[in-house]
């Protein structure tokens, strides 16, 4: 059913679809209307689930952890700080193998104190065990919510899954949105059936103490696993494709990027704007492409490389910086080249930290860099 509704008040639909069974978040924005909308379908009997008022992100992660471990399907959301506060919890939550979702909406990180959008929380975690997606617009948001709790859940993956939305540009944002029926979600999404619990009738450990003979092989399976995904993702979305009649992509997208010799690269919300740079600059004659990165982790290497080796110049275009280094996209991108002969020029571009607007004039100005050296890290839009 097609609907006009705000990007967090359409993901929070999309939970309630799910039937998530335990819910706990503390506000913080700009994710709190999320689970404001998830606490009001508690509290009006349309979700069948314990909302647990917390007070703390990291209180709230611990909980869907707990929760998790005792065979229940859990959400909670946050954003920045919160996200931060929340990482200690975020590693075990993956070491223990739960499968549970996380809405990421993306906001800067402090000091100086600043509410609005860019990538640098989520990214900070890219390295805690969780599969992370990044959202394009709502629809997509929604769609990558659904195809996380189905990975997350399968046996072959149990790993937890954070699903990144911009602040305010998507949550705050109406577009029309394709809300699933409920039968269609119980198609595609079964009841959850864990691998292993907490259960007094049959106890077990977890999480138990483990010493240099044993830790390397956790992280490996954790690495291995992520791996796999890779493999997995595709078969889950031709079954998403067919309950739900239409196409989801959760590794990359391609766009116009067929016979392009100049090519940018970036997720989230600002590709939208790139698209339309790009509409423009085919327009006038120039062989111009965009590779949208949807799965930052499981980073899809291979297919990266193959989307991009025949690319002149390649731009690499990010909300994050990895302060003294450059961008982390830019470093997973040259990564795929690694052991390649051909090696286009690739340069990498940090912009819309801290909310600034991504304007097409931006992406202009990056185009503009991409006829001279090859730049490891360029600001875009500095005032100084």
């Amino acid at each position: 059913m097609r609907q006009y509704l705000e990007g967090s008040h359409a993901v929070a639909q999309i939970v309630r679809l799910c039937k998530a069974q335990v819910i706990s978040a503390y506000p913080i924005t700009p994710q709190t209307h999320i689970v404001e909308s998830l606490a009001q379908m508690v509290a009006d009997g349309e979700l069948n689930a314990e909302f647990i008022n917390v007070e703390s992100e990291h209180s709230a992660a611990s909980v869907v952890q707990g929760a998790s471990a005792t065979g229940v399907r859990t959400y909670t959301a946050t954003t920045s700080q919160g996200l931060l506060y929340m990482i200690e919890v975020l590693y075990s939550i993956a070491g223990l193998r739960l499968p549970v979702i996380l809405t990421c909406a993306n906001r800067a990180v402090s000091s100086p104190i600043n509410i609005w959008n860019d990538h640098q929380d989520s990214v900070t975690a890219r390295d805690a065990g969780w599969l992370q997606f990044y959202a394009e617009n709502n629809q997509e948001a929604c769609d990558l919510h659904l195809m996380a709790y189905r990975l997350a859940e399968d046996h072959n993956i149990m790993l937890p899954v954070m699903v990144c939305m911009d602040g305010y540009i998507l949550t705050h944002a109406y577009e029309v949105v394709d809300l699933p029926e409920q039968s269609q979600v119980d198609k595609f999404l079964p009841d959850f059936k864990p691998v292993h619990c907490l259960n007094p009738d049959e106890p077990i450990s977890m999480g138990v103490l483990m010493g240099p003979e044993s830790y390397t092989e956790t992280r490996y399976a954790i690495h291995q696993t992520m791996m796999d995904a890779l493999n997995v993702i595709p078969g889950i979305a031709d079954e998403f494709e067919q309950v739900f009649g239409r196409k989801v992509n959760c590794l990359i997208e391609k766009y116009r990027l067929e016979d392009a010799t100049q090519v940018f690269v970036a997720m989230g919300s600002m590709v939208g704007t790139i698209k339309e740079v790009i509409d423009g600059l085919r327009e006038d004659g120039q062989k111009v492409g965009l590779l949208k990165i949807i799965a930052h982790r499981p980073f899809p290497k291979k297919i990266v490389y193959e989307a991009l080796k025949n690319a002149r110049e390649i731009a690499v275009l990010e909300k994050a910086v990895s302060l003294g280094e450059e961008g982390p996209l830019f470093s997973d991108v040259k990564s795929a080249f690694c052991g390649h002969g051909n090696q286009p020029k690739i340069s990498g571009f940090v912009l819309g930290l801290g909310g600034r607007d991504i304007t097409k004039k931006s992406i202009l100005e990056v185009q503009d860099t991409l006829a001279g050296a090859q730049v490891d890290v360029k600001f875009i839009d500095l005032k100084i």
